[in-house]
Formats: structure tokens, C-alpha cells, sequence
């Protein structure tokens, strides 16, 4: 069957077509703009396409209650003009097709879960650490969602000691994880974006601190089987054996399982499907929605 695919970001929207298998056959992205402009050039990529469901896995917070009149809208987004916009019902209209709906880091769970990293495993938590930073939970087939989603990334965070930014830059809240450790926050801290940093620059080791703080709460809280770091910081390929490191030093040998004792290189790893975790797992909405 043919399937669409929508990852609504912050900065872009990717727009694919796809099957339920996961394979990928056509992908355009387009600048995130105001949300009339930005719909037109979604709808025109799937318009006539004949896609039987279309998956949105998308930026938020979002509305996830399923009895809620504002169900798939976004909620109250710091992204100027997008609060109280509905996403999913405006693309059923359009398109006349089902729309499965989730968070975008949601999405590149599932993906992840049943396709890339975590395929074969009953449990998994996917972040992606880019522009911002957010988390997903796949459990049994599930997708957790609770009072509204969780809001991984703005866990609260215990300052590296040479941290020029310890409070970080998150206009809600003093030291959370994404205030401290995505993307944005390094280029605020350090003043160039954070590929543009060597190896050898103190950000790396102070991003590895959060980040397996990061891990380590989601090991205890979670204690899922397996942990995906995605998102444009994790291009750095230094930066996981550091992680990796720093989780088992803050764990302490308290959670005591092969898996994070003797396996930690296969317990915190990078994406199975690459660049394509929210793709994947947005076909596999789609699929949800036609079920």
C-alpha cells in the first residue's frame, strides 16, 4: 500500500512516501514558515499522490487526547504562530485519508522500536538531541502518553562545574535538559554552532555530562531495553563512548544488568535507520491509522 509520511519540525517538514514496510520511495523537505504557507506546500507534495493513510509525527506540545476537541493540534509551542493550530484535522480534510498523530520523538520511536535499534525488543527510549531536545517511550507495541505526553527534555539537570550557562536557556525553566544540552543551547553557550567545535573543546565534555544524566534518570525512571540517541549533536561520533562512560559512572553499579554493566556499547546507541527514524515511524502511524 502507499502511505505519506510528515515530520513536522521547528525548522523544516519532510514529506515522504512510503509503504508499510518502512521503505522510503520519495522525500522532499520544506522550510517550517507560517503555518498557511507551510500547510500549502505539505498538502501539495500528497495532494493526487493516492496515499491510502498519512502518519504525522510532530513538534509540540500537541493535544494527544483522542476525546478532546482540540485533539492533534498543537498546543501552547514556543514556535511564534503555531500555538492552537490543528494539524491533524486540517490534513483529513485536505486529503481525505486516515491521519495517525503522535509527537515527532514519539514517531522516531516507533520507528526505531520496530524497525532500526530496537527491533525484537519489548521496550525502548529514542531522543533526539538537534535544534531542541525530546524523548519518546515505546513499551509492547505502545506509545506512552499520560496526562497530556512526556516532556523529556526538560528534565531537571545538575550543573557541570565549568558550565559557563548554568542556569541554560530555556525560557520556562532554570537547568533543564534542553535548556542545557541541545543544539540551540550549545550555539548560545559557546557562540558557533556546535558541529564547528573541535573534539578536544570543554562544550563536549560538558554535553556528555547532561546527556548521561539524561540516560542515567531514564535507566531508573524507565528502565527501558535499549536507549537511541538521534538529532544533529549525535553526528558527533566522539561524543557516545563519553556518554556511554559517564551514565555508568553516575549509575554506580546500582542497576545491576549485564546489558548496562558488561553491553553499555549496545545499550546506548545511535539510530538503526540513520536519518530516517521519524519517516519510518510516521509510515507505521499511518498504518495505526488505517488499523
Amino acid at each position: 500500500m502507499l502511505l505519506g509520511a510528515l515530520e513536522t519540525g521547528g525548522t523544516k517538514m519532510v514529506c515522504a512516501l512510503g509503504n508499510e514496510k518502512g521503505e522510503v520511495f520519495e522525500r522532499e523537505s520544506y522550510p517550517t514558515r507560517d503555518p498557511g504557507s507551510t500547510f500549502a506546500d505539505v498538502i501539495s507534495f500528497f495532494q493526487g499522490r493516492g496515499i491510502e493513510a498519512l502518519g504525522v509525527s510532530c513538534f509540540g506540545p500537541v493535544d494527544l487526547n483522542e476525546d478532546s476537541p482540540t485533539y492533534g493540534y498543537i498546543t501552547n509551542t514556543p514556535k511564534p504562530g503555531w500555538s492552537h493550530v490543528s494539524v491533524r484535522g486540517r490534513l483529513m480534510e485536505a486529503l481525505g485519508v486516515p491521519v495517525g498523530f503522535d509527537t515527532d520523538v514519539n514517531g522516531a520511536a516507533l520507528g526505531e522500536a520496530e524497525m532500526g535499534a530496537g527491533k525484537g525488543l519489548g521496550s525502548l527510549v529514542y531522543y533526539t538531541i538537534g535544534t531542541g531536545l525530546g524523548g519518546g517511550f515505546y513499551y509492547r507495541g505502545t506509545l506512552l502518553h499520560g496526562l497530556v505526553h512526556p516532556e523529556m527534555g526538560h528534565m531537571l539537570m545538575r550543573p557541570h562545574p565549568k558550565d559557563p550557562a548554568p542556569h541554560g536557556f530555556c525560557p520556562f525553566h532554570d537547568g533543564c535538559l534542553e535548556g542545557m544540552a541541545c543544539g540551540k543551547a550549545m550555539q548560545q553557550r559557546w557562540g558557533v554552532p556546535a558541529h564547528e567545535l573541535p573534539p578536544d573543546h570543554i562544550a563536549w565534555e560538558i554535553e556528555a555530562e547532561y546527556l548521561a544524566q539524561m540516560c542515567a534518570n531514564t535507566t531508573v525512571i524507565l528502565s527501558p531495553e535499549r536507549i537511541v540517541l538521534g538529532g544533529g549533536v549525535m553526528h558527533q561520533e566522539h561524543l557516545f563512548p563519553m556518554v556511554r562512560k559517564r551514565t555508568l559512572e553516575l549509575l554506580n553499579n546500582y542497576v545491576s544488568h549485564p546489558a548496562i554493566l558488561e553491553h553499555i556499547d549496545t545499550y546506548i546507541v545511535p539510530p538503526g535507520l540513520g536519518n530516517n527514524s521519524g519517516a519510518v515511524g510516521s509510515l507505521l502511524l499511518a498504518v495505526r491509522a488505517l488499523g
